[in-house]
């Protein structure tokens, strides 16, 4: 074989090699871009108790619709089912209303989206020791929640019916801190919202939304005050940013927001859930 001749072979050969690298590389990146398929079935975090029950009947639902294939994964809390959504521990959750979405993203980061509303779960004020609010005295204690958004909800709460006053009325994330006018001295005691129903021997009123308040025998006809049934406050089903368009999460949201899941609220709820859709 000629000089000349060799070198076309070397030349042919290195332009084969380099062929292949670059449809080597151009699969690695077509498959680290392509969607992964989801296996397995939608994992959906629910917070135990009655809400738990609420999406039994729209996974059911669901089931009988399109055969989705659903597991439902309880929590103790309000923190970590965005934690476990937001590590793919789970694929959507339904629990939370936008200012609390909006709070958690906001200090955390969270890549979270909403894609359908639930219901509103009005907060109330109960009291085993007062009929009226009337009766409640200077320096009573005041149980609330101490998450982020459900705290600034009740403080408004409060501030709308002239009890305190706040610095805005409009903040959402108000603390104790953010009062200007407390005229009775109320004391405010910070408490997990699981814990509120449970305060009640030990206090004068305590804020409890339905989540806790009626597996807990606290039912809205028992509230010394309501809120308003027009909130804001609408509970969401929430997925990540990068799976929000995954078909089965639309399933879920269809299921849910039917006929036979708005009665199974009104039932569990005693009239306390509102439709948010």
């Amino acid at each position: 074989m000629g000089p000349v001749a060799g070198l076309k072979k070397w030349i042919g050969a290195a332009l084969a090699a380099s062929a292949l690298v670059l449809a080597g590389c151009g699969s690695s990146e077509e498959a680290a871009s392509a969607k992964v398929e989801p296996t397995g079935p939608l994992k959906v975090g629910v917070i135990s108790g009655p809400e738990t029950d609420v999406m039994k009947a729209a996974v059911a639902k669901a089931k009988a619709d399109n055969g989705l294939e659903i597991e439902l994964v309880e929590f103790q809390d309000y923190i970590t089912p965005n934690v476990a959504l937001s590590d793919g521990s789970i694929d959507v959750n339904a629990f939370q209303h936008k200012p609390y979405l909006d709070s958690m993203i906001n200090d955390r980061g969270f890549q979270l989206a909403a894609v359908g509303n639930t219901f509103v779960y009005p907060i109330a004020a109960f009291s085993d020791k007062l009929d009226s609010l009337e009766n409640l005295k200077d320096g009573a204690k005041i149980a609330i929640p101490n998450d982020p958004s459900n705290e600034g909800r009740t403080l408004i709460l409060l501030h709308n019916t002239g009890l305190i006053k706040l610095d805005d009325a409009g903040n959402l994330e108000a603390t104790p801190q953010n009062i200007v006018e407390n005229p009775k001295d109320l004391e405010f005691i910070e408490l997990d919202a699981a814990q509120l129903p449970r305060s009640l021997p030990d206090v004068d009123l305590a804020f409890v939304n339905n989540t806790y308040a009626v597996p807990a025998g606290l039912t809205l006809d028992k509230a010394l005050l309501v809120e308003d049934k027009q909130s804001p406050y609408v509970n969401l089903i929430v997925a990540r940013v990068d799976n929000k368009d995954d078909p089965r999460i639309a399933q879920l949201v269809a299921a849910y927001q039917s006929e036979t899941v708005e009665q199974t609220a009104r039932d569990l709820f005693k009239g306390g859930a509102v439709k948010g859709w």
